[in-house]
C-alpha cells in the first residue's frame, strides 16, 4: 500500500509565486478598479485624522532612486498610522514652475527662442512639467504607493496660483515685503537672482590678491593721530594692505573695514608703511614674499583708524576706512575691501554708515555688472567682458598701477547655481524682499523651531542656524515660467503699488484664468477700477516683470492643499535632508508670516542614496541604480523592502550585491508566508479553532512570540525606525518560525491523523500567525499582504471588513499569550536543543548518521536540567527531530550548562510513512511497514 496518500502533505499547487514583476501590475489594476484608496479613506471616516503632506517633486524628468525612497517612506507611514486607527488621505503633488523646467524648453528650442514672446515659451513649458507630471504619477503608483493620484495638486493650476498670489498679499499685508537695490546670489549663466536653497557648494579656484590703498594723509598727520607714534624719517607713504579673492570686485569699491578690537601693526617695508593685522603680518610676509621688514608701532582698529581715507586702486574717488564686527582673523590681512554692491555684509556696513553719514559723506552701492555678469560701461576699461574672465586683466592692471603686492591662486568651496553648476555671484539689482527683522520674524520662525518635533533631532540645529544667519528673503526671479509678483509702479513718480486689496483683484483674476493672464495683459486689465497712486495720483502703472521664487510657491502649499480641505496644520512633512534649507525652511517663514505658527507639527528626513560603495552616483561613473530596472528585474516589492531595511536617516546604499541579500530576505518571508498557507488547506478558523487552554506548550511558545513581535513591530511603526521592523520580521520567519516552530511542527502537521486535536491546535497556530504577520508587514511589503490575505478564508475578511489587508487594523495581543515561566522554560530548553544539533551535525559529516531521524539522541543531565528535560520526555525526540531519546540524570556534572549529548545510531525499524526509526515496525499485520504512531493515523 502506498501511504503517502495518507500523509498530510502540503497543498503542492499552492499558487503564491513570486514573479513580481508581471503579478504587481495586475494587483495595482485591481486597486485602481476597486478604488481601494478611496475605499479606505470611507472605512476611517470618524477617525483620528493623521496628514503627511507631500512636498512636491520636480516635474522635469523620470523618477530616480531618491524619488522612490522618499514616497515608499510616505507609503509606508501612511499604510502603518490607517492600520493603527487614523484616517491618513494623502495628496501627491508636483512643483511645475521655475527654472529647470524653462532652462531645458529653452535649451531644446535653439535659437527658436528668439522668435518666441513669453506666452509661447510658458505654453512649451507648462506642456513639459505636463508630461513629466504624467509619467511620474505612473511611476510612484507603480511603487504601490496609494493616494489621490487622479486629482493631486500642482502649482501650474489656476486655483493653486491664485493661492499663491493671495499668499503674497498676506505677506504684504503683515508688512515685511519691500522692493529695494540689495546684493543677492545671482547666476550669469541663467541670468537670474537665486534663493539660498537654489545654491550649492563644490571646489572653484580663485585669484589670490593682496592690495595696497594708500592713505591719503602722511606719515607725519598719521604720526600725531594715532598719539605720536614715531615713524621712521624715511617713511615716504602708508597704505592699508587687504586681501581678496574676488579682484573682479575691486571696481565696485567703497570702503575698506577694521574690527575695532584687532591690533593693527605698521610695518615699514623700505620707505613704506602698511597697515596689517599683527597677527597675520607674517603670513602676509611670507604670501606676498616681502623684504626685511619691522614693525614701528600697533595700534587697535578703534584708535585712531575710523575715518581716515584712502585712494581706491582702479577708479578714482576715496575709500573711508570703517570698522566692522564681521572682520576676523582667519585669513587675509585682518582689513578688507568693502563693496557693497557685492555683498551683504558689505552692504549692511554701507548702509549703517549712510545712516549717519551726511549727504556728501554717503557712499554708493554700485554694482557695475549686467545680468550677464559682464562689466558696464561704468567700468569702461574692462567693459563687456564676463568678470571672471576680466579677473587676469586686473590683477595686471594692479600690477601696472604699484597696488599689487603679492597674487597667487586659491582651491575653496564656492557657491555654484543648483542647475546650471557655474559658480556664482553677489549682485546688487532690485529685488522683492521679505525682511527677516520686521514684525520679528527670525525671532517667531525661531521659537516655532523649538514646537517641532524633528526627527532625528539634530534637524533642529540645522535649521534653526541656518534662520539665525539667514538674509532677508529674496522672492523675486527674473525668468517667466511662474506666477508673477503683483507689483505695480506709477509710471509718473516710480512709486511702487503693491497693496492687499490690489492683490486680491489679482489672485481672481489669476485663480479663474490662469497666470497667462498677467503675461497677456496689460497693467489697465489687471489692476482694480478705479486705482491710483498713492504718491501722485496719477492711474498709469507698469506691471512688475518678475517671478516670485519657486521655494515661495512650494511653502504655501499648506494653504492651497491642507487649509481648503480643514487640515491644517499637517501632522508629518517627510522629505530629504535638504530640504531644512529649501521646503521645510520657505515653509516655517510662510507659516510664521501668515499665521503665526509652523504649517507642520513634525519634520522627519532622510539621506541621499549612493552607491554600494559609499559614493555618490552619477551617470559617467556608470554606479547609478535606477528604481524603473530594479522593478523590471526584482519588482517594486524589493525596493520597499529595501527601504524598511535601512536606517534611512542617514545616507543609504544600494547595488546588485544589496539588491540580491534582500531578494533572499524576501524569499525567507515569503517561503514561511508560503508554509502556512499549504499547511492550512484544509484549516476552517470557524470549525476547526483549539481553544487556548488547550494548547500544547509548543503552540503556546510560538504565540508568546508573536506576543514579543506585534508590539516591537508596532513601535518601530509609530516611531518612524522602519529598520527595526524587518529586522524584527526577518528574525521571527527565520528564527522562531523556520528554525524551530514549523521545524519541530512537520511531524505533527505531516503525520497526525487530518483532525487530531495537536494538529488541529498547530493549524490554530499557524493560522494566527499568518493573520498577524500579513498585517504587519502589509506597510512594507503591500503587494505579498495583499496576496496573502486574498487566500485567507473569506470569513477572516468577512469578519474584519476587509476584503483588502489594507482596509485591515493592525493584531492586537492576547493578555494570555504572555507567559514569563513558559518562556524561561523554553530558553533553557531552546539551549538544549542547539546543542543537540550541533551534535547531531557533527555524525552527519562523519557519515555515522544521514538524516537525523536516523539518530538516537542520549542526554546526561545534571539533575535541575535532568528534571526540566524528563517534564518533556515523551515530546523531546519531535523537539529534537531524532527517532529516541535516552535521558540520564547524572550529579557530577555541572550546573552549568549542565548536560552532555551522545549521538548514535537509531535502533528499530525506519517508518515507510514518517521515517521514524522504532522497535513497534512490524508488530502489526494489517501495516507492517508502519509504527505505531501512523497505524493509528491510518486506521
Amino acid at each position: 500500500m502506498d501511504y503517502k496518500s495518507t500523509l498530510n502533505l502540503p497543498k503542492t499547487d499552492f499558487p503564491m509565486k513570486a514573479n513580481l514583476p508581471q503579478r504587481e501590475p495586475e494587483m495595482l489594476a485591481r486597486w485602481t478598479q476597486e478604488k481601494l484608496y478611496e475605499r479606505i479613506q470611507e472605512s476611517r471616516q470618524g477617525f483620528p485624522r493623521y496628514v503627511l503632506h507631500d512636498g512636491p517633486p520636480y516635474a522635469n524628468g523620470r523618477i530616480h532612486i531618491g524619488h522612490a525612497l522618499n514616497k515608499i517612506l510616505k507609503d509606508i507611514i501612511i499604510k502603518s498610522k490607517t492600520m493603527s486607527g487614523y484616517q491618513v488621505p494623502y495628496v501627491p503633488g508636483w512643483d511645475c514652475h521655475g527654472l529647470p523646467i524653462e532652462h531645458q524648453v529653452l535649451k531644446e528650442l535653439g535659437d527658436k527662442k528668439r522668435d518666441l514672446d513669453a506666452l509661447a515659451i510658458r505654453k512649451l513649458c507648462k506642456e513639459y512639467a505636463e508630461k513629466y507630471v504624467s509619467i511620474q504619477r505612473e511611476e510612484f503608483q507603480r511603487l504601490g504607493v496609494l493616494g489621490e493620484w487622479q486629482q493631486p495638486y500642482l502649482t501650474l493650476n489656476p486655483a493653486y496660483e491664485g493661492t499663491i498670489i493671495r499668499e503674497f498679499g498676506r505677506f504684504v499685508e503683515r508688512g515685511g515685503v519691500y522692493k529695494g537695490l540689495k546684493p543677492v546670489l545671482w547666476c550669469t549663466q541663467d541670468q537670474t537672482a537665486l534663493a539660498e536653497a537654489e545654491v550649492e557648494y563644490d571646489d572653484h579656484t580663485s585669484p589670490s590678491v593682496y592690495v595696497k590703498f594708500p592713505l591719503v594723509s602722511p606719515p607725519v598727520v598719521l604720526s600725531k593721530r594715532f598719539g605720536g607714534l614715531a615713524f621712521p624719517a624715511d617713511v615716504k607713504s602708508a597704505s592699508v594692505l587687504i586681501w581678496t579673492t574676488t579682484p573682479w570686485t575691486l571696481p565696485a569699491n567703497q570702503a575698506v573695514c577694521l574690527h575695532a578690537d584687532i591690533d593693527y601693526a605698521f610695518v615699514q617695508v623700505g620707505d613704506e608703511l602698511l597697515v596689517i593685522a599683527e597677527k597675520l603680518v607674517e603670513s602676509v610676509a611670507k604670501a606676498c614674499g616681502l623684504p626685511p621688514y619691522n614693525v614701528v608701532g600697533v595700534k587697535k582698529g578703534a584708535e585712531g583708524f575710523e575715518g581716515l581715507e584712502t585712494q581706491r586702486p582702479l577708479t578714482t574717488g576715496l575709500s573711508p576706512l570703517l570698522l566692522g564686527d564681521f572682520v576676523t582673523l582667519e585669513q587675509g590681512t585682518g582689513c578688507v575691501h568693502i563693496a557693497p554692491g557685492h555683498g551683504m555684509e558689505d552692504y549692511l556696513l554701507v548702509l549703517d554708515h549712510n545712516a549717519k553719514a551726511s549727504v556728501g559723506e554717503r557712499l554708493e552701492i554700485l554694482a557695475p555688472v549686467d545680468n550677464g555678469g559682464k562689466f558696464t560701461a561704468a567700468v569702461p576699461e574692462f567693459a563687456g567682458q564676463h568678470v571672471f574672465k576680466a579677473n587676469p586683466k586686473i590683477v595686471e592692471r594692479l600690477k601696472e598701477n604699484g597696488r599689487l603686492l603679492g597674487h597667487g591662486s586659491l582651491n575653496h568651496s564656492y557657491p555654484h547655481c543648483w542647475r546650471c553648476k557655474q559658480p556664482v555671484i553677489f549682485r546688487a539689482t532690485e529685488q522683492w524682499f521679505v525682511s527677516m527683522e520686521t514684525n520679528e520674524l527670525r525671532k517667531e520662525a525661531l521659537a516655532e523651531i523649538e514646537r517641532v518635533r524633528w526627527i532625528p533631532a539634530y534637524g533642529r540645529d540645522r535649521i534653526n542656524g541656518m534662520i539665525e544667519n539667514r538674509p532677508d528673503w529674496c522672492l523675486s526671479r527674473q525668468r517667466v515660467w511662474g506666477t508673477p509678483i503683483p507689483g505695480f509702479t506709477c509710471v509718473k513718480c516710480g512709486k511702487v503699488l503693491a497693496h492687499p486689496r490690489v492683490i486680491d483683484h489679482v489672485a481672481d483674476l489669476i485663480g479663474q484664468h490662469g497666470t497667462d493672464y498677467w503675461f497677456a495683459n496689460q497693467a489697465a486689465a489687471l489692476l482694480p477700477d478705479g486705482t491710483q497712486c498713492e504718491g501722485c495720483g496719477e492711474a498709469e502703472f507698469e506691471k512688475e516683470r518678475d517671478i516670485l521664487d519657486v521655494w515661495f510657491e512650494s511653502g504655501v502649499s499648506y494653504a492651497a492643499v491642507l487649509k481648503s480641505r480643514q487640515w491644517y496644520p499637517a501632522d508629518l512633512y517627510l522629505e530629504g535632508s535638504d530640504q531644512h534649507r529649501g521646503w521645510f525652511h520657505s515653509a516655517l517663514l510662510a507659516g510664521v508670516i501668515t499665521d503665526h505658527r509652523a504649517p507642520y507639527k513634525a519634520v522627519l528626513t532622510h539621506g541621499f542614496v549612493l552607491d554600494g560603495a559609499g559614493r555618490k552616483m552619477s551617470k559617467s561613473a556608470g554606479n547609478v541604480v535606477a528604481p524603473q530596472d530594479v522593478i523590471k528585474q526584482s519588482g517594486a516589492e524589493i525596493l520597499r523592502l529595501w527601504v524598511s531595511a535601512q536606517d534611512y536617516r542617514e545616507d543609504l546604499r544600494i547595488s546588485q550585491e544589496i539588491l540580491n541579500h534582500l531578494i533572499e530576505a524576501y524569499r525567507k518571508i515569503r517561503n514561511t508566508c508560503r508554509f502556512l498557507l499549504s499547511n492550512l488547506y484544509d484549516f476552517d478558523p470557524a470549525q476547526h479553532r483549539v481553544p487556548f487552554e488547550q494548547l500544547p506548550e509548543l503552540d503556546r511558545w510560538a504565540l508568546m512570540r508573536l506576543g514579543d513581535l506585534v508590539p516591537r513591530v508596532r513601535k518601530g511603526y509609530d516611531e518612524f525606525e522602519f529598520h527595526t521592523i524587518f529586522h524584527a520580521l526577518n528574525n521571527f520567519c527565520s528564527v522562531d518560525l523556520s528554525a524551530v516552530y514549523l521545524d519541530i511542527l512537520k511531524d505533527r502537521l505531516y503525520t497526525f491523523r487530518k483532525d487530531s486535536p495537536l494538529r488541529r491546535g498547530s493549524q490554530t497556530v499557524l493560522f494566527d500567525i499568518l493573520v498577524a504577520l500579513t498585517k504587519l508587514m502589509a506597510p512594507v511589503l503591500s503587494f505579498t499582504a495583499e496576496e496573502i490575505w486574498r487566500m485567507l478564508p473569506e470569513s477572516v475578511r468577512a469578519d474584519s471588513k476587509a476584503d483588502s489587508v489594507h482596509l485591515a487594523m493592525f493584531p492586537e495581543v492576547d493578555p494570555r499569550w504572555a507567559d514569563t515561566k513558559l518562556a524561561e522554560r523554553w530558553e533553557r530548553l531552546l539551549e538544549v536543543r542547539t546543542a543537540v544539533q550541533a551534535a547531531l551535525e557533527v555524525q552527519r559529516r562523519e557519515k555515522v548518521i544521514g538524516a537525523p531521524l536516523e539518530a538516537k539522541v542520549l542526554i546526561d543531565a545534571h539533575p535541575a536540567r535532568y528534571d526540566l528535560l524528563k517534564t518533556y520526555g515523551q515530546d523531546l525526540p519531535a523537539f529534537f527531530i531524532v527517532s529516541d531519546v535516552v535521558l540520564q540524570s547524572v550529579p557530577q556534572l555541572p550546573e552549568k550548562p549542565g548536560f552532555a549529548i551522545t549521538v548514535e545510531k537509531a535502533t528499530g525499524v525506519k517508518c515507510e510513512r514518517c521515517w521514524n526509526y522504532r522497535a513497534a515496525v512490524g508488530s502489526f499485520p494489517d501495516h507492517p511497514t508502519l509504527c505505531d504512531r501512523c497505524v493509528e493515523a491510518v486506521r
